[in-house]
């Protein structure tokens, strides 16, 4: 995923970019960065933050750079932020997304002037940041640079931008994927994806940007140069998975709507049981609201170990992911021996975690273990943020008995239906194939209420397939039809 800060001040901003940017340290682990100008000079500073956080690789920083008005990132792609010279003058930049036709737009980029793409690669690959900060530069204004980005890009792309001047602009992703909000103090303006940092910072929440919004921002506040537009698609992960408990966006409060998921749960598919618990961390949140409903008492089974270990999504090689996975979850004995379990857990993608957790379960003498899942079955990889991404679409275990049933042309939407024949044959098979004693998924249309949001307001690809950027999908799960189509239908 990723996050990122930009901060306009009266006074010295760095205080406040440095740890409004630490504050996204849960979307990634990847790279680390922060840029300031002051008398028309940039300080930037980038480090690889895959193996400590970035608070310790930027402790020196901290103390030495300077500046009112900056720009910070926490990134999953690219080495960010990066420095554009064009027509119009010298900025730094930062982006959080994924450009999924990003060779498309390099190709395009290259015949009208290489030379261009080429100045902006720093990291030995053309990234999107890079991409991103081409489009811009390629046309006579900023305005009409982050226009020409937004209509090429297909995925999402919220950026920032900082100016040689100190002119600080933020513009949030076409149809709003990711959030970005507006806080306010006495003399300064910060713009960030995570609205938890406000309250430590001193900021008083202000708004969100609307899907496509495009503001300057200066210490008094923030004017509106491209307008909101009306679609809005915010992915609903957020509130299952990665968005932080204590954070906000369009309003509704993670933890909040967390609870709200787990007592769906609890009315949807009650069991008898000695305790609830769940597969930290977000899922604990799921299991306090199940156990309220449920009048079942909450139990912490494993407990996560945090010191040291990184997110389980974050590396790149699936058997590291796998043993960080089982490495930073520690069992307690005298809460699972003897006991019947509810673990509640965000999402199964591959389902090896999960089945490894169980297996923990009964080897330290678990009764029964039944799982309950906050959100829908995953049918379709995420095609529009830099998140929960595979290599191919039968990397999900849903994905891979929908193949075993009906081949590669499987009509996958006749598994959406959780009162269908496919949709209980389908998660049969997964709890199978985990070894649990039984296993539900949430109701979409229980996760819709839990959230808060309208429904056509909300993304919900990943479970339904449909999405307000796209055509509806073939009977194949493909999203492109008929272009991209393995059945060329």
């Amino acid at each position: 995923m990723g996050g990122f800060c930009g901060v306009a001040s009266k006074e010295d901003c760095v205080p406040d970019l440095f740890f409004g940017t630490d504050y996204h340290s849960h979307l990634g682990t990847h790279r680390g960065g922060l840029c300031t100008v002051e008398d028309g000079r940039f300080d930037r500073s980038i480090h690889n933050i895959s193996n400590a956080p970035f608070r310790s690789k930027f402790d020196h920083e901290f103390s030495r750079m300077r500046g009112r008005t900056g720009i910070g990132v926490i990134s999953d792609t690219d080495p960010q932020p990066l420095v554009m010279c064009c027509r119009f003058g010298t900025f730094a930049i930062c982006t959080v997304g994924l450009i999924s036709n990003i060779e498309e737009i390099k190709r395009e980029l290259f015949e009208q002037n290489s030379a261009q793409l080429q100045y902006s690669t720093t990291s030995g690959m053309v990234g999107p940041t890079e991409v991103v900060s081409a489009l811009i530069a390629s046309s006579p204004t900023i305005v009409e640079g982050v226009k020409l980005a937004q209509s090429k890009i297909q995925g999402s792309c919220s950026i920032l931008l900082m100016t040689q001047d100190g002119r600080l602009f933020a513009a949030r992703d076409k149809y709003g994927r990711t959030p970005i909000v507006i806080g306010r103090r006495n003399g300064a303006t910060i713009a960030l994806m995570e609205s938890c940092a406000l309250t430590n910072l001193g900021y008083d929440y202000e708004r969100d940007l609307g899907p496509g919004e495009l503001v300057e921002i200066t210490p008094e506040g923030v004017t509106t140069l491209i307008a909101p537009g009306d679609k809005m698609a915010i992915c609903s992960f957020l509130w299952v998975y990665y968005g932080y408990p204590a954070s906000s966006y369009e309003g509704r409060n993670v933890e909040m709507a967390r609870y709200r998921c787990g007592g769906h749960l609890a009315k949807r598919a009650p069991v008898e049981a000695d305790a609830v618990g769940g597969i930290p961390d977000s899922g604990t949140s799921h299991a306090l609201g199940y156990a309220h409903e449920a009048g079942v008492k909450f139990a912490r089974p494993f407990v996560k170990y945090t010191p040291t270990w990184a997110r389980s999504f974050m590396p790149s090689d699936q058997r590291q992911r796998e043993k960080v996975a089982a490495m930073k979850l520690i069992p307690v004995p005298g809460l699972i021996r003897d006991k019947r379990l509810v673990m509640c857990d965000d999402s199964i993608v591959r389902g090896t975690q999960l089945g490894q957790q169980a297996k923990r379960l009964y080897a330290d003498g678990a009764k029964e273990a039944h799982v309950r899942i906050a959100c829908p079955p995953l049918l379709y990889p995420c095609e529009f943020l830099n998140f929960s991404r595979s290599k191919s679409v039968y990397d999900l275990i849903t994905r891979r008995f929908i193949r075993s049933q009906d081949g590669e042309k499987a009509d996958v939407s006749v598994y959406r239906d959780p009162d269908g024949a496919p949709y209980k044959n389908m998660v049969e098979y997964v709890r199978r194939q985990l070894g649990l004693t039984s296993l539900a998924y949430q109701r979409l249309d229980d996760l819709v209420a839990a959230i808060g949001l309208p429904k056509d307001r909300l993304c919900t690809y990943c479970w339904t397939g449909e999405d307000v950027s796209k055509p509806a999908h073939c009977a194949h799960g493909c999203a492109h039809c008929p272009a991209k189509c393995p059945a060329a239908c």
